[in-house]
């Protein structure tokens, strides 16, 4: 392999010459051989965003040439696009708050649009990763921004799932709107109602989330971009700190705004927080919803697909492994918000060390919601009902006596339950309609009556 000699600080290395990253990256890559995990791609393209938007302010008010805009700018489109994926080989998890991060960037930028320029890769005279792609910023204005940009993105394709899932269910809930069930409370048989309306709650608990998610947005629209190291703004010209926000808004067609108070944005994450909760609260329904459709597949009123094989060892035996995957991502979300409130709550004074950590957690949960709602969306497209069990469970539920409370009164009620389990009988409504009568029995235990709103 051959090399290329690079100087830093610390003194001089050998980088790989056809590499787009520099002494820095590598250095780092050096440092934290932790978590095995490359920053996220959501970030990279992210800050790449950041990256041309600063890159066009300093063009435009003169600090950047005409040629070494147009390199920088294009280095950073294709970064944007995917592109140089395998040079960004700084761990996900590294100490600097980020820096490492910021350079590697900086680096496959520089070296790229060195190419652009006819130069050798290294030769930094004249495109810097410092003097020009990290012109007037910090990495603690940058990397905040570029992680909320990435978040806004992914809040906004998160809650479009969202809404999917919720129509799938809604689609269910229309579908089994007639068959009638007895409702469940503390694990035990309780009233009457439809299977559709056990499902219009599950729909309805993921519109919820879906308006959450959107909303959650408007947390993290205002940025610290221009404040660089610590919120002042030292160093970066003042023209460029209320220019540079614009550049990226008309960039990243987002609603964001430059933060009144830099100093604030730069020293406290609790915005990231407060979206971190809200995604901890999308994953409480995700895991509370999949342990309900396992349960009512396991009790037999609905079917679940079979998907794969559930034992090595028991003949024909199918899990519901699709629910118990979900939940499993849930668990995984539930950690994510943990590790961000306590990378938040750990920030020092005028930066938060931990970003790198937050960074990774909230973005992984992002991911991992949007995971879950294709998956569980393809299990409730895909279940279907069994009207014939949930009827024979009706039938067989004392607890239906509940639902002529109105016409009957609680005594008289409560003397026919007491009846019904006293004699041989397992058919609820056969016994009910030998007592009262027929029609009566049969407009009380309808669908309609049944999930009306009060009795009439």
């Amino acid at each position: 392999m051959k090399y290329r000699i690079e100087h830093d600080m610390l003194g001089e290395k050998n980088v790989p010459t056809d590499a787009y990253y520099g002494i820095h990256t590598l250095r780092a890559a050096e440092n934290f051989p932790l978590s095995g995990r490359r920053v996220r791609p959501e970030l990279i393209r992210a800050l790449a965003l950041v990256k041309k938007a600063c890159c066009q302010a300093n063009a435009e008010l003169g600090f950047l040439d005409e040629d070494t805009a147009s390199a920088v700018s294009t280095a950073c489109d294709e970064i944007y696009e995917g592109n140089f994926s395998d040079q960004f080989i700084t761990d996900a998890l590294q100490g600097g708050a980020g820096t490492s991060t910021n350079m590697n960037i900086n680096e496959v930028i520089a070296n790229r649009a060195l190419e652009f320029s006819g130069t050798t890769k290294g030769d930094y005279h004249k495109i810097s990763p410092l003097n020009h792609i990290n012109l007037h910023q910090s990495t603690n204005d940058v990397y905040p921004t570029a992680l909320k940009v990435a978040a806004v993105f992914q809040l906004r394709e998160l809650s479009k799932r969202l809404a999917a899932l919720q129509e799938s269910f809604q689609k269910k809930e229309k579908e089994f709107s007639n068959i009638v069930k007895i409702g469940r409370t503390e694990t035990q048989d309780a009233v009457p109602m439809t299977l559709g309306a056990e499902f219009s709650a599950f729909a309805e608990a993921f519109a919820r989330d879906r308006w959450r998610t959107f909303k959650a947005e408007e947390r993290i629209r205002t940025v610290n971009l221009g404040g660089t190291a610590v919120g002042t703004g030292l160093t970066a010209p003042k023209r460029y700190i209320f220019l540079v926000i614009e550049k990226l808004r008309e960039l990243s067609h987002l609603g964001l705004t430059r933060g009144e108070n830099c100093v604030d944005q730069t020293a406290n994450q609790d915005s990231l927080v407060e979206v971190s909760a809200t995604l901890k609260a999308c994953a409480v329904n995700f895991m509370k919803i999949s342990r309900d459709l396992r349960q009512l597949h396991m009790i037999g009123e609905i079917r679940l697909q079979p998907v794969q094989a559930g034992s090595s060892i028991m003949p024909g035996k199918v899990n519901p492994v699709i629910p118990e995957s979900v939940i499993q991502g849930a668990m995984s979300v539930f950690a994510c918000d943990q590790l961000v409130g306590d990378c938040a709550a750990s920030g020092t004074l005028q930066i938060n060390e931990f970003m790198p950590l937050l960074a990774d957690s909230l973005l992984t949960a992002l991911e991992l919601l949007s995971r879950l709602a294709v998956m569980l969306k393809q299990c409730v497209d895909n279940l279907t009902a069994d009207p014939v069990r949930s009827r024979m469970l009706f039938d067989a539920c004392p607890m239906i006596i509940t639902a002529f409370i109105p016409s009957l009164g609680y005594e008289r009620s409560l003397e026919l339950m007491a009846e019904f389990r006293n004699s041989k009988n397992t058919d609820i409504r056969a016994f009910l309609k030998s007592r009262l009568a027929p029609e009566l029995v049969e407009r009380v235990l309808s669908p309609q009556n049944l999930v009306a709103l009060g009795y009439r």
